[in-house]
């Protein structure tokens, strides 16, 4: 019997407010993406997602969202190989809840399980949609921020937040000033700053290859009260403390990605996680990339936000090595390292 060559894999993501599932073929022709089906858990303005009821989202939706993932791949479950779901790192609740759908899946189709770390699913997605060969990576999202380069079987994390994540320091801004979360709050945020005129002073923390947001937030907090208590007479409005914010916390980031980048001798950068689909993100770190000779390479909002396609292409590519999660093992966890991964499928 001739080797098997063409595989699919059904990919579950749930760590945050997304539930994604993503169907994917690989061929010794190519990858193709059969689906990729999102329903996403929006509060109210002013609030965040609690655990608990996105837990509870994912689970209403998860069962009708693999059918129409199905239909839409144009699939059978006897076409599936493998069930990959993430297993970290996010949020306790919400990966549990689709990891109980991912195991109920692999029972049901009698098909292998493979647990896929978050941010890995981010990186794979994103080399294989640009084409990066071997780039210096940011990662950025509401619950990461990580300075990434590959070495030795790994994804060696360089640098990192100390605190909080920039998109958690976005989103709980957006929160502070009510702004919809519909359809992220970090988006409208990025719109806001658009129409912002004055860059107001706020704290500025580097630390060697890190970054610490926590401050910064404290501040652009303090100086939206400052907005309220002063009514009309107020300086600066709030697409000023919009546009200050994502200035300040953006040219953190470069600043970090750039010594990276001269660190390993790399000049190429890819930027994954839900807020690399920030334009003015983009922009300034294009800026850096291009005065160093090298470029810049982001996806669109299809696949970097969270998604379960990333997590179908992570895991297909380990499953193709023979890697496998037995079911006694794919508990989730909340604190899942990027570099724990043992990265066999390159060189």
């Amino acid at each position: 019997m001739a080797p098997k060559t063409s595989f699919i894999a059904l990919g579950c993501e749930g760590s945050a407010n997304k539930l994604g599932i993503g169907i994917i073929q690989h061929t010794p022709t190519g990858t193709t993406i059969l689906a990729n089906l999102r329903h996403t858990f929006v509060p109210p303005p002013g609030q965040g997602f609690l655990p608990k009821d996105t837990a509870h989202h994912h689970r209403a939706h998860f069962a009708r969202l693999a059918r129409a993932a199905l239909s839409a791949a144009g699939i059978t479950p006897h076409d599936v190989d493998c069930i990959c779901f993430t297993q970290g790192p996010g949020m306790g609740a919400p990966l549990t809840s689709v990891a109980v759908g991912a195991r109920a899946l692999s029972l049901l189709w009698r098909r292998p399980l493979v647990g896929v770390n978050h941010c890995v699913g981010h990186i794979e997605m994103g080399r294989h949609i640009t084409g990066a060969a071997d780039p210096v990576v940011l990662y950025v999202s509401g619950g990461n921020s990580q300075v990434i380069a590959y070495a030795e079987r790994r994804y060696r994390i360089f640098g990192e937040t100390l605190d909080i994540a920039v998109g958690n320091c976005l989103d709980r801004f957006a929160r502070t000033l009510a702004i919809s979360n519909d359809p992220a709050p970090g988006y409208n945020i990025e719109q806001m700053a658009k129409r912002g005129r004055r860059l107001l002073d706020l704290p500025y923390t580097v630390k060697g290859m890190d970054c610490s947001f926590s401050g910064i937030l404290a501040s652009v907090d303090a100086l939206a009260a400052q907005m309220r208590a002063d009514g009309d007479r107020a300086q600066y409005t709030p697409e000023d403390l919009c546009f200050s914010l994502q200035e300040t916390v953006f040219a953190m980031l470069v600043e970090i990605t750039e010594r990276a980048m001269a660190h390993v001798g790399s000049s190429q950068v890819l930027i994954v996680g839900g807020v690399g689909c920030n334009e003015r993100l983009q922009e300034m770190m294009g800026l850096m990339a291009t005065e160093r000779g090298g470029s810049v390479y982001a996806t669109d909002e299809r696949f970097c936000i969270d998604n379960g396609i990333m997590i179908a292409q992570a895991g297909l590519l380990a499953y193709k090595t023979g890697y496998t999660t037995p079911l006694e093992e794919s508990i989730c966890t909340q604190r899942f390292r990027t570099d724990e991964v043992h990265v066999e499928w390159r060189d």
